[in-house]
């Protein structure tokens, strides 16, 4: 039987309040579904043209094999760094804080994203609703800059609160743009299209002349559509059932965001139109589901759910800084004890970790603005390919992880023939990240997000290696961790009884 689920002294700072529903929150938040179906699939037509709904469907393939490692994962630990105590306690602990520093980044580049996000949103909003009717160039780095406080703010309060908020939000906007979505449907099926759309089932083929290889450059944004499904994870140390909780808000998360954006995107496609004049407006819109509502409905409800989309862009910048502080905050705990950033404040939350995350965030967008005069589409853009390619390489060495724990040292009962889960995935993941980097991009930006991702990466190498003594004794925090202290069992362990069961596993 498992060890005896106790609170470690370590962190006792941090509280067992949340239940499964305020997992949910924090995962669906991060994934933000009503902000990436608006503006995510744009950036993928350069790539795949109208074929944007499979590049969708790949990543969704994808993202269901991570989910199952994060189940299985889940099932046996419960931390606050998510990967980094998962890959820490399965590869060592060298290789924990590289994926752990490395999803801290994607969170931070991603709260760069969504901040971005808020400012483009918001600002149309302002100037379709005429309060804002000529915005200077820069007008939505001003609402970027507000809701970047304004996560900051709200991410050293307990976190019950915000992850009530999010939920609320993200699913009444998620419910219009599926109401908008089954409009559109039934005109598409009814031929009553103000521009003869019409349904059809090519949005899933790829089109004449393009490459297998420029279908994975695709699925770079489908990734960052899903991405933040396993935010819940970084919540294991808060939830009342977390052996239960969170495998089911990963899993649930998972499963809602590949149906949602599959459909969705195809909709989406479907309602521009599939052919090149169509494909272009679909690649230039600023909201699609936006723009739909304005034309297959009225332009309030557009104007609804740009606000909505907005708010949910919020939503996911705060997601991005609870979970990136819980990370930050883990590490340091674990590397320098109940200090400095390892400490939590009075009300149970590591603020100092989440202060210095939203710090970094509106220092990366400073710089993008001061030393490569960007505008928001670029931070968007540029902070959700390199948070991508990083959470990629997190990925990749957590799947690594969870084969060797499973299926080489049984630490759990797990039937034999589920390792070609994992193992496609990281098929799947690894050949994602070498279309993204092979060839090398010529030119432009795009030749420098590789570089930034290696190099956010290569910190943590370099830091893990210059302090190997720190390093031990994280290692040392990491097996007496609660959960972790049972991978050192003798003989395979069966699922907690409070855990999620996935077909075939031992409960």
């Amino acid at each position: 039987m498992p060890t005896q689920i106790q609170q470690p002294a370590s962190t006792a700072g941090l509280r067992r309040t949340l239940n499964v529903w305020q997992a949910v929150g924090l995962s669906v938040a991060l994934m933000a579904p009503s902000m990436a179906s608006n503006i995510n699939p744009q950036a993928s037509v350069p790539s795949v043209g109208r074929a944007v709904p499979l590049a969708f469907l790949l990543a969704a393939v994808g993202v269901l094999l991570v989910a199952y490692v994060f189940v299985r994962l889940c099932q046996y630990f419960n931390h606050s760094g998510s990967v980094y105590a998962f890959v820490g306690a399965t590869l060592g602990p060298r290789a924990g804080v590289v994926a752990g520093w490395g999803l801290m980044g994607t969170y931070v580049f991603y709260g760069v994203t969504t901040s971005s996000v808020v400012g483009i949103f918001g600002t149309d909003f302002l100037q379709s609703v005429h309060v804002w009717d000529n915005p200077p160039i820069l007008a939505p780095y001003i609402l970027t800059a507000v809701a970047l406080v304004l996560c900051w703010l709200l991410t050293v309060v307990p976190v019950r609160r915000g992850t009530n908020i999010l939920l609320t939000v993200e699913g009444a906007t998620v419910a219009l743009i599926l109401v908008v979505s089954a409009v559109v449907l039934v005109k598409l099926l009814s031929h009553k299209t103000p521009a003869g759309q019409h349904f059809t089932m090519s949005v899933f083929t790829v089109p004449h002349g393009t490459g297998v290889s420029a279908v994975f450059l695709g699925i770079v944004f489908g990734f960052l559509s899903f991405a933040g499904f396993e935010a819940a994870a970084t919540l294991g140390e808060e939830a009342a059932h977390p052996h239960r909780d969170i495998p089911r808000a990963i899993l649930g998360t998972a499963i809602f965001g590949g149906i949602f954006f599959t459909v969705v995107t195809a909709i989406e496609s479907m309602g521009f139109g599939t052919d090149a004049k169509g494909v272009t407006a679909f690649g230039s819109s600023t909201s699609l589901i936006g723009d739909l509502g304005k034309t297959y409905v009225g332009s309030w409800v557009g104007d609804a759910i740009t606000l909505g989309a907005m708010i949910s862009a919020f939503g996911c910048c705060l997601a991005c800084t609870v979970g990136g502080a819980r990370l930050l905050f883990a590490l340091n705990r674990d590397g320098f004890g109940e200090r400095g950033l390892g400490r939590v404040s009075h009300v149970g939350t590591p603020a100092r970790a989440g202060s210095v995350v939203a710090g970094i965030m509106a220092l990366i967008i400073g710089a993008s603005i001061v030393l490569f005069s960007a505008n928001p589409e670029d931070t968007f853009i540029w902070g959700g390919t390199i948070g991508t390619l990083i959470l990629l390489v997190a990925y990749v060495l957590t799947t690594i992880g969870a084969i060797y724990l499973f299926f080489i040292q049984r630490k759990m009962a797990v039937p034999t023939w589920q390792v070609v889960i994992p193992i496609a995935a990281i098929v799947l993941l690894g050949y994602t990240l070498y279309r993204n980097v092979i060839p090398y991009p010529p030119s432009g930006a795009a030749r420098w997000l590789p570089v930034v991702s290696g190099g956010w990466l290569l910190i943590g190498i370099v830091a893990v290696f210059a302090a190997p003594a720190t390093a031990r004794r994280m290692g040392v925090q990491l097996s007496e961790m609660e959960g972790v202290a049972a991978a050192k069992a003798s003989e395979p362990q069966r699922v907690p009884a409070d855990s999620v069961a996935l077909e075939g596993g031992a409960g």
